[in-house]
């Protein structure tokens, strides 16, 4: 049954008016949240900012963006490098100097790390506490369908397990510059621009040597000679929890960096064909007729060609146009991937757009008079959104491959901007040596990814409709109405 506002029902701001200790008491909890990484979120929306303005020619503003991003990446926050530094020396004595109350680079890394997931949990926490004070203080209904739908996901242990690897990889992405053991600037983007102390046994102290001169003594080639493996140390006591790839560069930072080259792609793509197939879903189901057969035409058209080859040809076709150069290659992607991906969207939303728009309330609103566009906003959306997100959680998945592919066969992305594809082709010569590293840890992570987003797929699926779960010959009716309930 659809959820229809009354002339009784108060605003929210007026039920939070009438009690606001709940939600000032959880502000106050996120305000404490936020202020620890204050500085940290200020500088991802000022590098945002800078993006977009470096993309326009001569911008003024630009360089007084930079001085701001320098200035707000100089404030410490808990989890920054520089509160908890893992780079450093170790003297004669045995001693590591320059590390987070002296601690072997090793574990100075492991407590940033475990630091940075307790905090993300800790926010995923708090919005659960938000989420059931909301509950109990503010909504309207004692009752919604969305309790059901949250309650059967709590109990479903593999899309349980689908959100811990999903939340670990957006961790990962989200935190990057702060979870490597050195950043993507030092070590892999400009390594003959910054430094680091080493202390020489030969000469009995410290040295100073570029990254890129580090880098080159600690390649991993697939000798015993010339390799540096997970979790060890180089010549030049720089710790590597993957250890290095061909070129000497940290697998681990490479890894976290292409993990939010591979997340921001894969989101905005699906946010731009989510958008475009929920938008003519509606409208087809609503206006059916000529707006219809126009839509299933065109689908058909771009469903027709092999996704993989469209993707080659168009990376191939605009690699060498000013769009390849945006964002290193990642908006003509997201583009690429935006225009073929919204037919199966479409095609996926456009049967339970159509069972809801045949339903009873849908009639009645427009015996009352209610304008199209607000139909289908307040009494439509709110169905076909839930089949979106089980649609997008498993597609996910899915451009991650792609690109990572892309990558592997030298289109997409451009180096030295970090991607997992990259590094598996260029550690493929080594998987059956002492570098097997190199390939063998993105796959794995590839893998578990993909797996994660499809494990959270069929959570979700199963709880928005229970009787798709281990059912076949289902009302198709009636599963739309039960799914789009839980949205």
């Amino acid at each position: 049954m659809s959820e229809t506002p009354t002339d009784e029902e108060v605003p929210l701001r007026d039920r939070i008016a009438a009690n606001p200790r709940p939600a000032l008491r959880w502000l106050a909890g996120a305000a404490v949240l936020f202020a620890l990484e204050l500085g940290a979120f200020v500088g991802v929306v000022i590098q945002l900012v800078l993006t977009v303005a470096r993309l326009v020619p001569s911008n003024p503003g630009a360089s007084a963006l930079v001085s701001a991003g320098e200035a707000v990446e100089a404030i410490p926050t808990l989890l920054s490098r520089s509160l908890i530094p893992n780079r450093g020396y170790q003297t004669a004595g045995g001693e590591w100097m320059g590390t987070f109350l002296g601690l072997e680079p090793a574990y100075a890394w492991l407590l940033r790390v475990a630091l940075i997931y307790a905090y993300a949990f800790a926010w995923l926490g708090w919005f659960w506490v938000g989420y059931r004070w909301f509950r109990g203080n503010y909504r309207y209904a004692d009752w919604t369908p969305r309790d059901d739908v949250v309650d059967r996901l709590r109990s479903h242990r593999w899309g349980q397990f689908g959100f811990v690897l999903v939340l670990t990889f957006f961790i990962m992405a989200l935190f990057a510059p702060a979870l490597g053991p050195t950043t993507v600037e030092a070590n892999i983007q400009e390594p003959y621009s910054h430094y680091t102390k080493y202390y020489d046994e030969e000469l009995g102290s410290v040295q100073n040597v570029t990254v890129g001169t580090a880098n080159l003594g600690s390649t991993s080639q697939g000798n015993p000679s010339s390799n540096v493996g997970p979790w060890s140390y180089d010549d030049y006591g720089r710790f590597h929890p993957f250890g290095t790839i061909t070129n000497g560069k940290d697998l681990f930072t490479f890894m976290a960096a292409g993990a939010r080259i591979s997340l921001m792609i894969g989101l905005v793509s699906l946010l731009a064909a989510g958008s475009i197939a929920t938008v003519l879903a509606m409208l087809t189901a609503y206006y059916k007729g000529l707006a219809d057969l126009a839509t299933v035409i065109t689908s058909d058209s771009i469903q027709s060609l092999p996704v993989l080859l469209v993707l080659i040809l168009a990376s191939a076709v605009f690699s060498s146009t000013w769009l390849a150069n945006v964002y290193n290659g990642a908006v003509m992607l997201i583009l690429i991937f935006s225009l073929t991906y919204w037919p199966f969207f479409w095609r996926s939303l456009r049967g339970p757009a159509l069972q809801i728009a045949e339903e009873e309330w849908i009639d009645a609103a427009k015996s009352f008079g209610q304008r199209p566009r607000i139909i289908m906003r307040k009494h439509m959306l709110p169905y076909v959104i839930g089949y979106l997100l089980i649609y997008a959680s498993l597609t996910l998945g899915g451009i991650i491959i792609a690109v990572a592919g892309l990558s592997y066969l030298g289109l997409g992305i451009s180096p030295p901007t970090p991607e997992w594809g990259r590094v598996v082709s260029s550690g493929q010569p080594y998987v059956a040596s002492v570098s097997w590293h190199i390939s063998l840890i993105p796959g794995i992570l590839i893998t578990l990814i993909v797996v994660g987003f499809n494990a959270l797929g069929d959570g979700i699926r199963d709880a928005l409709d229970p009787q798709s779960e281990g059912a076949e010959g289902t009302d198709g009716g009636e599963a739309a109405v039960a799914g789009g309930g839980g949205a």
